[in-house]
């Protein structure tokens, strides 16, 4: 059975996620500021993910992010106010898996957190299927409808750091500083921009309305696996 821990200062959210997640047969804890966060933690730390406020009453989520991640590398999906969007891109970037908006559906939060603890139970993601696309990562090799798709190094490397995070929004900032030392080539924003768009007309059935990679606006990309 999955653990999730709540770190919410709302006791009404709180309160209705757990509820909620309980009849999802999830185990579900709860803190209502950095301080009980700590408590929870120094006594348990097996938990399969957090959901993490970024407004808490004696510190914000930031702080919490590097907390939990300095005492074990448990997944966490943010919590953040409506269009905050340097907050989000500022918490992908330091990692978190996703994050969710609020106020937001608690169908679309579980479909979240089922697709993060997918990811991260994975056995085996040296193959990677989507679709009528094959990603192969021992081989480096990438394989539409059964057939070999030449990718240049960029090209290859951007889909892998992706792939090897399905459904996780990857900020263009980000992007860019994972591929930074690829061919020591110099790649800015513009084209990052151009080399996705590359990516999609050899991988994607109709590049125009791309299903595998997709744009998240003002933010970023992520590559979607059902």
């Amino acid at each position: 059975m999955y653990r999730i821990l709540i770190v919410e200062d709302d006791k009404t959210i709180s309160m209705g996620l757990e509820y909620y997640l309980k009849q999802e047969d999830f185990e579900v804890e709860i803190a209502n500021n950095f301080e009980e966060c700590k408590k929870i933690l120094e006594n348990n730390l097996n938990f399969s993910l957090v959901l993490l406020d970024l407004g808490l009453p004696d510190g914000n989520g930031f702080d919490v992010f590097h907390y939990i991640k300095n005492l074990k590398n448990i997944p966490i999906i943010f919590l953040t106010a409506v269009d905050d969007e340097v907050n989000i891109v500022m918490g992908l970037d330091m990692g978190a898996e996703d994050y969710i908006t609020k106020p937001f559906k608690a169908r679309e939060l579980l479909s979240r957190i089922r697709r993060v603890l997918r990811t991260n139970n994975s056995e085996d993601k040296s193959i990677i299927n989507i679709g009528n696309v094959t990603i192969d990562i021992k081989q480096a090799k990438v394989l539409k409808d059964g057939k070999d798709v030449f990718l240049t190094a960029l090209e290859y490397k951007i889909l892998l750091i992706m792939v090897m995070n399905p459904n996780k929004v990857f900020t263009r900032e980000k992007i860019l500083s994972d591929i930074w030392d690829v061919n020591e080539e110099y790649v800015n924003d513009n084209t990052l921009t151009v080399y996705v768009k590359r990516l999609r007309e050899k991988i994607e059935d109709d590049p125009a309305n791309p299903q595998i990679i997709q744009t998240v606006r003002g933010i970023g990309y992520k590559v979607v696996i059902p």
